[in-house]
């Protein structure tokens, strides 16, 4: 089974791209992160042509969350339980499925603006309810992950350059803690190898050239539990999907497992 991530950075402006992608990648299961469309919006229909099913929460903003799955699509949960909200009111940013084998969640972390930001402060709560929310899937025995944009570098390899970071959000250690406190749910770091150079970056900004000099980060995560992450044959960026015009800004992280 192959399932996958990928912040696509709106999918109307995406879709050409997403769907020749799913052709072309086999991916069976694809959590969606940042689609920027109201739920009546997203593209299902064409998803469905190519065998696909969909589970949507989206307002039509910034944010936006999506399963799309060709190996069944049951037990939706729209929305994160216990979520914190922001400036009254409850952002789409999580939703769950099980698709075929496997429990999946598609995760959007809030970004966190600036560290002392009311922002940041929802983000750390935020992911604090997730923890708390997917606290029974991850001890459990049936494979299960939780992918998405976490808008946290895990560790400092995981940015291009961790001075240039420096009292930035992304890379604090409240937020990694709150990583860790999810890990120790019973999940770890699906850690995906890069196609090229050294580090397995999924975020590039568009601006200063950061693609072509890799100046990137590893945001985009998959975490596992044990009985899905013992299954990992194989897992990579497809950074080709970052490539050329129209590309967002992330490129997707495609797992391989053997169930």
């Amino acid at each position: 089974m192959r399932i996958a991530t990928w912040n696509v950075n709106s999918i109307t402006a995406r879709l050409p791209r997403l769907l020749a992608w799913l052709e072309s990648s086999g991916t069976d299961a694809l959590c969606v992160q940042e689609t920027k469309c109201t739920d009546e919006q997203f593209p299902r229909e064409q998803l469905r042509e190519l065998g696909y099913e969909s589970a949507v929460n989206a307002d039509g903003r910034w944010n936006g969350v999506a399963l799309i799955s060709r190996v069944g699509l049951e037990d939706v949960t729209s929305g994160l339980p216990g979520d914190p909200g922001y400036d009254g009111r409850t952002e789409p940013r999580a939703i769950a499925a099980t698709c075929g084998p496997v429990r999946l969640w598609s995760v959007y972390v809030p970004n966190g603006r600036e560290v002392g930001h009311d922002h940041y402060a929802y983000k750390l709560r935020w992911l604090e309810a997730l923890r708390s929310a997917v606290a029974e899937d991850a001890a459990g025995e049936r494979p299960f992950a939780v992918l998405g944009d976490y808008n946290v570098a895990p560790a400092d390899e995981d940015v291009y350059d961790r001075s240039l970071f420096e009292g930035s959000t992304h890379v604090t250690e409240p937020e990694r803690a709150a990583l860790a406190a999810l890990r120790d749910t019973g999940l770890s770091d699906v850690v995906p190898r890069p196609l090229k150079y050294e580090h397995p970056y999924t975020y590039w900004d568009y601006r200063q050239l950061c693609f072509p000099k890799n100046r990137g980060m590893r945001i985009d995560l998959v975490y596992g539990n044990a009985p899905l992450a013992g299954a990992v044959k194989d897992a990579y960026v497809d950074r080709e999907e970052r490539k050329g015009k129209g590309a967002s800004d992330h490129a997707p992280v495609v797992v391989d497992l053997d169930i």
